[in-house]
Parts: structure tokens; sequence; C-alpha cells
């Protein structure tokens, strides 16, 4: 009867007010553990550089048991982003300077679309917006003492409430668009369709065009990046990592030790949360990708006696805004 909300449930009593408070105190640690555990931080991030869970290693398999965590949402786009922690904060946003072409995300009301907004000028204020949710166990949970159903439940939660986080990230950079697309380019030796090399020789063509176009569009903004010390990240839907991962290893020769064909540094993330699996993304992360954490996952509990419901609202505050879409060209494929 050891569990992860309640170390030993067999001297669990519901009717004990310290008991409820320390169940409260417990669960609100869980559901904010993502955010806040370097362990988990350090495996989420692995978890991008491997293509299904069969591929993971040893050590964050061990990590995704130990701290009970699915792979149904990814901290990928926290690679992207300038990531920047307001939580100690009392703001309510915060700024970026100097934009001159960008996007910004509004809330997502329940069943409606993300809103995105232009934004430019010498300064741009980005509100931070509340998600929510409510999780409920009926009391006969407790009274039955299933409390693997009650931590089941706990778990669900938690990973759609930092899933829904990631879409948000996800969905403003697909929001970019064909703002300074980039088309499928021809392969630089002519090889036809059908031929072996064919979609790995073009698509790397596509990439290292892409990555020259944001190299040159930010070439005079201040970012002090290089065709050498650029590290872009090339941010595909999971059905086309295999397309991606071909690409990079496109060789110049076939022989092994050959160079391969990319011009550029580049780093593949995938994921399944992208609306649009028909595209890639280039991407020059960080500098005006911004995104500001206010609240972690956070529990407010109530007991509702007309549905004999115990229920905890959960609660995050994010904001977040693409500073600069010159950082960010869509790859056709």
């Amino acid at each position: 009867m050891k569990g992860l909300l309640i170390k030993d449930w067999t001297k669990f009593d519901f009717q004990n007010a310290d008991h409820r408070a320390l169940l409260a105190k417990n669960l609100g640690k869980f559901l904010a553990e993502p955010n806040r555990n370097p362990e988990i931080k350090v495996a989420l991030r692995k978890i991008q550089e491997f293509g299904s869970p069969q591929d993971f290693p040893t050590s964050v398999l061990a990590v995704l048991d130990k701290y009970h965590l699915t792979t149904q949402y990814d901290t990928g786009w926290e690679s992207i982003f300038n990531v920047r922690d307001f939580s100690g904060t009392n703001r309510n946003g915060f700024d970026i300077s100097d934009v001159q072409s960008g996007l910004i995300f509004d809330k997502i009301p329940i069943g409606l679309k993300l809103d995105v907004h232009k934004m430019w000028g010498s300064k741009v204020h980005i509100y931070f917006d509340f998600y929510g949710g409510a999780l409920g166990w009926h009391r006969s949970l407790f009274d039955d003492m299933e409390y693997w159903t009650i931590e089941d439940n706990a778990i669900e939660f938690r990973n759609k409430a930092y899933a829904k986080q990631a879409q948000v990230f996800y969905a403003l950079i697909e929001a970019v668009g064909g703002l300074g697309a980039v088309a499928w380019q021809a392969h630089p030796d002519g090889v036809v369709a059908g031929q072996a090399g064919y979609l790995a020789g073009r698509d790397m063509a596509t990439a290292n065009a892409a990555a020259l176009q944001i190299l040159t569009s930010v070439a005079n903004k201040g970012y002090g990046v290089t065709a050498q010390n650029a590290n872009f990240i090339a941010l595909v839907p999971e059905q086309l990592r295999g397309r991606a991962m071909q690409a990079l290893a496109w060789q110049q020769q076939a022989f092994v030790g050959s160079p391969t064909r990319a011009n550029y540094r580049f780093n593949v993330i995938s994921t399944t949360m992208l609306a649009d699996v028909t595209h890639a993304w280039m991407i020059l992360p960080k500098f005006k990708l911004v995104a500001g954490i206010r609240m972690d996952l956070a529990t407010f509990t109530s007991f509702d006696m007309l549905s004999y419901t115990d229920a905890a609202a959960g609660w995050m505050r994010y904001g977040g805004a693409i500073g600069d879409t010159d950082q960010i060209v869509r790859m056709a494929l």
C-alpha cells in the first residue's frame, strides 16, 4: 500500500483533517514536479533524442517509472524558446524589446482555437495567461480504499496539463505559417525520383536553404550568430522523423567517414503535437523566442457534499511570444 501521494495508505484516515491536508500538499508537489525536478527535466530532454519509447536508454526509463511519467507530452519546445522563470515574482508579464515583427498567443477558452496576434514596436509586453482544469474523486474511492485509481487519475491529470503547455508553444511556432517559407529544393546532384538518395538530397538542400535564409535575415540584428557558431533546430512532426534523420546522414561520398551534406549544425526535435504533419520548421532557437513561466501547476481542493466528490482545481500561468519571425522558417517537403 505504498503510494505516490501517501507513503503508506494503510495509515491514511480521510476523516483526519491533518491527513487530508497532507494529501493536498503532496498532490501539489506531485503536479508541479516536472517543472521543478532537475532529474525529470534531464530525462524529458533526452526523450527528444530518440524516435520511440523502445529506443529510450535504461536511465531514462528508470526516471519515467520512478515519477510515473508518460510520453504523452514532451519538453522539446523548451529547447526552442528562451524559457524564463517568473514563479517567484509578482509580475503580470514580461517585455521584449526591439520587436520588428512577431507573434503572441492568447489563452485558449475551452473548445476554441489558439488566438495569435501580430506585434511590432520598440517594446512589447507579454501578459501571463491562466490555464486550468479540475480533477475530481468520488468520495467512495476513499471509502473503498481504491487508492490506485486516485493516483492514476492524478498521473493522467498532470500529464494532460503539461501536454497542454507543450501544445500551446508548438501551436505558436506553427502560427508563423508561410512567413518566409522555403520551397522543397531541387536535388543538388540532379538525382531523380525513384533513385537512391532522392528524398534525402532534396530534404538536406531544403534544410540548408532554410538555415541560410535565417542567417541572412538576422545578420544585422545583433544576435552574433554566424555559419560557424549557429545551432539550428529542425522541428519535425513524428511522421517525418525518419526522413529528417536520413537527410542529416546523407553523405557527400558513399563511403564510411565521408562528410555529410549539411552546411550547418542541425539538431532534430520531433513531436506528435504538430497539427501540420506535411511541413517541417527550421528554427534559430532562443534570442527573441521567449516563454515565461509565472506559476507551476498548482492545486486548490474542496468537497462538494451534493455530489459526494472531492475536487482539485489545477491552475498554471504562463505566456510566450515569437519576438522575431525571421528566426523561424517553414520548409516544404
